[in-house]
């Protein structure tokens, strides 16, 4: 059995300067996969600056993988046309999970560690881990790749499974 580590919630929040793929917009919707689990958001109709802040969750098993991100233009007749993709290493989260149990850390704010572009994720400025009133959070946005333009920002959570529940 895989060893559940928690619930990663992937608040999806908004897309910036996406592609056009339609005729003069875009109606775009966000995949997320870990490993072989998939969730994905509403498509936006008419849109090259989407909101969705929306909440997709994924429980964590070993090993932990890079989340990929996805983008795509709906399209009725054909199709849905790639607007880009990321990825994002989650192991800053894990560790930074970690540290905050050997701390003991459980309410205010801390920041557990800084997370800085490089070639494990597709990082536009530098993103921290922090402990929010006992969640460990990381606000990330993302530069898509494979297309011209296009950036999407998420909002990670990992949610700790409850102390003891490991069988």
């Amino acid at each position: 059995m895989e060893d559940q580590l928690g619930l990663l919630k992937v608040i999806v929040v908004q897309g910036r300067r996406l592609v056009i793929r339609d005729f003069k917009s875009s109606d775009p919707y966000v995949v997320v996969k870990l490993g072989n689990q998939t969730a994905k958001t509403k498509v936006i109709n008419s849109c090259l600056n989407p909101v969705w802040n929306e909440e997709l969750s994924i429980p964590l098993t070993e090993p932990v993988g890079a989340l990929n991100l996805q983008v795509f233009d709906k399209d009725r007749f054909k199709p849905d046309d790639k607007m880009g993709h990321a990825h994002l290493s989650l192991q800053p989260i894990l560790v930074a999970a970690r540290l905050k149990r050997i701390l003991g850390v459980s309410s205010g704010e801390t920041t557990l560690r800084k997370v800085v572009p490089d070639s494990d994720n597709c990082l536009v400025r530098e993103s921290s881990v922090c402990c929010i009133n006992g969640e460990v959070v990381q606000d990330v946005w993302l530069r898509l790749c494979g297309v011209e333009s296009g950036e999407i920002e998420l909002k990670l959570k990992l949610i700790n499974p409850p102390v003891g529940s490991s069988k």
